[in-house]
């Protein structure tokens, strides 16, 4: 077990307030770049055509959140999409089979013996059949859907990327949850082609000129960790654990960033990933007196944390704050079929949030095209929004201008609100990282049997 080092670059510049949080000109540069999860070790790399979901891996049953008890206005409020159809900018009805398709990549890790967001391909083929079926595909031909995994190397960076850039039909990439051969990948696909990222898992996707990165990288939107330490839970001390492992260690120096940012005294502590009872690894990071706990790991360990901390019996759900991939139908298995009754932090619309106007549509629509158990996923959601914000981009360029630079010039000028996200962008907003859009977290505090409380709103990481 092994504490993290953290570095602070860049310099702290006067905030300027923006409703309750605050906006600034510039940003706490925070350590190092995160993945959300594990670097893994098996190889593999598929490709091919748009399928049904056999090209995931769905979950198992899971507790499926609905509406329940929550406070405040969730997703973006007023600005909330709730019109695919003019979303989009498309044409009502279905896409025309005797036009040319319009294709584009989609790259995502699944396959090894771990994946950091698998229901994200489910999420980006749901939103092709739904734009082929009733928003008229690009200016009314069909979006075709060409994939390409990552299991576990970086080497298969280099074989999507290759894979991509022979095929001169592609008019843009989207990118699924990815935390290894990302650069590789990059540096195959070659600058032209526009990379649209919904959550990036790494910090090689902010630096790049043709990416464009909708939700924000996992550094940027785990700064707001601190925010809501300080002005939610009124923390003056937190317990951060986390499997020592590439990946996994980078947004546990990120998260500890922001808590010191907002005067948090932090002790962080790493673990063995193959260790499994983490009462002594809670213990030593001092979870039963801390203000705050937050256990950070990729899925596959959630139900590990989850049955140590009620060992211990650690079981405020306010102050046990955690990502989102533990809410997930595996994870919900493990426990007998509900999620850790814990606080989450997500970047991108709840499922079920019953005070989020852009859900009910999402809702609507997933329930015609996929399992029941798959659509609360956030990997799910976020890559539906990609999608059809990427079939945006190019219904307003138009078929007869579409050209790798016309749609990056979209996607760079685009200032949102995003599909089920945040009700602003700004893209290039930060000079280190000019691909990011966002770096706004919304909180959620689970009560179990499928309900939910909103515990803040949009939060922006301390100054």
């Amino acid at each position: 077990m092994e504490r993290i080092p953290v570095t602070h670059a860049g310099s702290l510049i006067r905030p300027q307030q923006e409703g309750n949080n605050v906006r600034r000109h510039s940003r706490l540069g925070l350590a190092g770049f995160t993945a959300i999860a594990a670097a893994l070790a098996v190889a593999g790399c598929s490709s091919g055509s748009s399928s049904p979901s056999s090209t995931t891996t769905p979950t198992t049953a899971a507790a499926v959140p609905t509406a329940g008890a929550s406070t405040g206005t969730g997703g973006a409020g007023s600005q909330s999409v709730t019109n695919y159809l003019t979303y989009t900018d498309g044409k009502s009805g279905p896409a025309s089979s005797s036009l040319a398709p319009v294709q584009i990549g989609f790259l995502n890790q699944q396959g090894g013996a771990s994946a950091v967001g698998p229901l994200a391909t489910e999420g980006a083929e749901t939103a092709v059949k739904y734009i082929n079926a009733q928003l008229g595909g690009v200016d009314g031909h069909p979006l075709k859907l060409d994939t390409c995994f990552i299991a576990n190397t970086d080497a298969e960076g280099t074989t999507c990327g290759d894979q991509f850039a022979a095929d001169k039909s592609i008019e843009a990439i989207a990118e699924g949850g990815v935390a290894i051969g990302v650069q590789q990948f990059y540096t195959s696909v070659g600058s032209k082609t526009p990379v649209i990222v919904g959550v990036a898992a790494t910090g090689t996707d902010g630096v790049q000129p043709n990416a464009v990165i909708l939700f924000g990288d996992a550094t940027h939107v785990l700064g707001p960790f601190g925010t809501y330490a300080k002005d939610v839970l009124h923390a003056k001390t937190a317990a951060l654990v986390y499997p020592d492992e590439p990946g996994i260690t980078e947004g546990a120096a990120a998260i500890e960033a922001g808590l010191k940012a907002a005067g948090v005294t932090v002790k962080a502590v790493g673990y063995d990933p193959s260790q499994t009872d983490l009462t002594s690894t809670l213990l030593a990071a001092g979870a039963t007196t801390a203000d705050m706990v937050i256990p950070y790991t990729e899925s596959s360990g959630c139900v590990n944390i989850a049955l140590s901390l009620k060992q211990l019996g650690i079981t405020d759900a306010k102050k046990i704050v955690s990502a989102p991939l533990c809410l997930n139908g595996q994870v919900a298995a493990g426990l007998g079929g509900d999620y850790p009754i814990w606080t989450y932090a997500i970047a991108s619309s709840l499922y079920g949030d019953p005070t989020d106007p852009g859900m009910p549509i999402y809702e609507k629509v997933t329930a015609q095209y996929e399992p029941a158990a798959d659509a609360p996923d956030p990997w799910n959601i976020v890559a539906f929004s990609q999608i059809l914000t990427l079939d945006r981009f190019m219904n307003e360029v138009g078929y007869a201008n579409l050209s790798p630079s016309a749609i990056l010039s979209k996607a760079k000028a685009f200032t949102g609100p995003v599909a089920l996200g945040a009700p602003s962008l700004d893209c290039g907003e930060f000079p280190s990282a000019p691909a990011v859009c966002n770096d706004r977290t919304q909180f959620f505090t689970y009560q179990g049997h499928n309900k939910w409380a909103k515990s803040a709103g949009w939060t922006l990481p301390p100054s």
